[in-house]
């Protein structure tokens, strides 16, 4: 768990291991962060899905960034677990969609281990408690390595979410793993928690 990381240089660190891995690095590396706030859209996003202007979002002290991801619009912020492996998928494993439901299993059996029964919905990226979400994805894969991946709401605030149509989809809310529990959790358990999960799921 590296703790909190500004958004720009956490992604010119994604940006340095995936050259290494295109010139023959062969570790596969998950980073476990958490970002101050920042939104970022993707390359599926409209701005018109930020619903306050840049001086609010400045006198907030929120940063903004396009991001060559998949997806749409999204909230990163204190509380927050995102995830950044980059992998280099072997042959056997070069299928996107298949990448992306492998992601999804490892936080949906995550949730499981604190009682939360999350899981998908059709034709929408991303882990959802009911109609609540409460994990987002949006990767980028180039010839075959992996970077980008997930925030999983463990503990932010999410009032912050109202700066946006979380992921453009209207009327969709959000929701975290207090508030779902009642009870404060540890980001850093949970850091701790998923690197299990994700090894199993992709057999690292």
């Amino acid at each position: 768990m590296l703790g909190r990381v500004e958004y720009a240089p956490a992604l010119e660190l994604q940006l340095r291991i995936c050259e290494l891995k295109k010139h023959g690095f062969l570790e596969d590396v998950l980073l476990l962060l958490e970002h101050s706030p920042t939104i970022t859209l993707g390359r599926n996003g409209k701005w018109e899905n930020l619903l306050v202007s840049e001086q609010v979002l400045r006198s907030k002290g929120v940063s903004c960034f396009e991001a060559d991801r998949g997806g749409d619009i999204t909230f990163h912020g204190p509380g927050q677990l995102v995830g950044y492996p980059i992998l280099q998928l072997d042959s056997n494993e070069r299928d996107v969609h298949r990448y992306m439901r492998n992601l999804e299993e490892s936080l949906i059996r995550v949730l499981a281990r604190y009682g939360i029964e999350a899981g998908r919905k059709e034709k929408l990226t991303g882990i959802w408690f009911g109609e609540r979400k409460i994990g987002a994805l949006g990767v980028h894969i180039s010839r075959w390595v992996t970077r980008h991946g997930f925030a999983l709401n463990v503990d932010p605030d999410l009032s912050w979410f109202d700066l946006i149509v979380p992921c453009g989809l209207v009327g969709k809310k959000v929701t975290s793993m207090r508030e779902i529990l009642s009870q404060t959790v540890k980001l850093e358990e949970v850091a701790e928690r998923f690197v299990s999960e994700f090894c199993a799921v992709f057999y690292l």
